[in-house]
């Protein structure tokens, strides 16, 4: 998320070869402008690439297999502070029926009122409440998850993969996060303990700058 800039000084020492040294500065000069480059994106708000985001979670089954699933449709906007990461946010809205563990009948049974009763509860969402960062480019993103009307506090931890501005995708940004959080928090406890409680949240996102 910092910019880096080489400060290059000379003295009349290096003079006699103030040429060849020149030609190296530019070359220096346009490496680190290709590097900032490759690290920026403007501040503004991002919506998500729907051909580039993915959120999968994961249990134990019984301890046989630990099987993933995913929702294959959910979008989002992220207001991103260049200036001071901490000050973005995110919002994020799941289409709860778009469950998908690639099992259609399991799939119909995690749709009814033992799992995301998608009928009563046809959205999950998730709104930040505040980011921390914890080193260059990783930080704990904090926000409000609701899944069948029960909200609750959960952290995700983050790292900016890339940022990058120009180009043929314009101004852009990668990040993955992984949480953990407890089924049986927000009512979808069906045949807990027998079938784990704990479920591991994988998200890998790319952001476009809404035009």
């Amino acid at each position: 998320m910092m910019n880096r800039k080489a400060i290059l000084s000379f003295g009349a020492v290096f003079a006699i070869a103030a040429c060849g040294q020149s030609t190296a500065d530019e070359n220096a000069e346009q490496t680190s402008a290709a590097a900032t480059a490759a690290v920026t994106a403007s501040s503004g708000t991002y919506e998500t690439d729907y051909k580039h985001r993915y959120i999968t979670f994961s249990y134990d089954h019984q301890g046989f297999s630990t099987p993933f699933l995913r929702w294959r449709d959910w979008s989002g906007e992220l207001n991103w502070n260049a200036d001071d990461p901490t000050a973005s946010s995110v919002n994020v809205v799941i289409d709860a029926e778009s469950i998908d563990s690639g099992v259609d009948e399991f799939d119909g049974h995690l749709r009814g009122a033992d799992f995301f009763d998608v009928e009563n509860h046809p959205e999950i969402t998730f709104t930040s409440t505040s980011v921390s960062k914890t080193g260059e480019n990783t930080g704990m993103i904090t926000g409000d998850l609701t899944i069948k009307g029960i909200t609750k506090s959960v952290t995700l931890d983050t790292t900016l993969n890339k940022a990058a501005s120009g180009g043929r995708s314009g101004d852009k940004l990668g990040f993955s996060a992984k949480t953990t959080v407890k089924r049986s928090d927000f009512g979808v406890d069906a045949y807990v303990p027998h079938v784990g409680d704990d479920v591991t949240i994988i998200i890998e996102t790319e952001w476009e700058k809404a035009e």
